[in-house]
């Protein structure tokens, strides 16, 4: 199990098959705040789903093939963030997050993205991370000018949601950028 402490409130950590119920119940709170983002809140309808997910994220990391942590705020989940795409070779992955409604705009995601790109960087050693949106999602793209990331270009009608093609930002991070911005703090 990892487990990544931000702060003194705030911690990243593997999930629990145990947090299946608090899992669901936050996406069902957070359902109508997501949706317009994450193309897999439709089909995720029962707790039965969030404990499948929640075994899911154990084989990924099992396999390193990605590392999903929940985040919890003084032991109760609010959001999420997540490696994915975990290309051994290239030492790159892509990185994925959300948060409930109610946590938006206090810097969680940011803290929470800190500190795993310093697990990612510095314990995995991978050289890139990506962040990847709808261009519509502004608020994403400023946590990826917050943490550093360069827009590396834009992949036009690559996202299907809600029922349409949406162009997909992609923004990027090599480890020796993020070191520099280390340095610098």
């Amino acid at each position: 199990m990892l487990s990544l402490t931000v702060n003194d409130t705030l911690m990243l950590r593997t999930y629990l098959v145990d947090d299946a119920a608090e899992h669901f119940l936050l996406v069902q709170e957070n359902r109508k705040h997501l949706r317009p983002w994450l193309r897999w809140v439709d089909g995720h309808t029962k707790e039965e789903h969030s404990l499948e997910y929640i075994r899911y994220t154990h084989q990924q990391q099992d396999y390193q093939q990605g590392i999903i942590l929940g985040i919890f705020e003084e032991g109760k989940l609010i959001g999420e963030v997540g490696m994915h795409y975990w290309e051994q070779e290239l030492k790159k992955a892509q990185i994925g997050y959300w948060i409930a409604a109610t946590h938006q705009g206090k810097s969680i995601i940011q803290q929470s993205l800190q500190r795993f790109f310093h697990h990612i960087f510095d314990t995995l050693h991978l050289n890139k991370l990506e962040i990847r949106f709808v261009v519509a999602n502004t608020r994403s793209g400023k946590v990826a000018e917050l943490l550093g990331c360069k827009v590396e270009g834009v992949l036009r009608a690559s996202y299907f949601i809600n029922g349409k093609l949406e162009d997909l930002v992609v923004t990027g991070i090599l480890k020796q950028e993020f070191t520099k911005l280390k340095a610098v703090e």
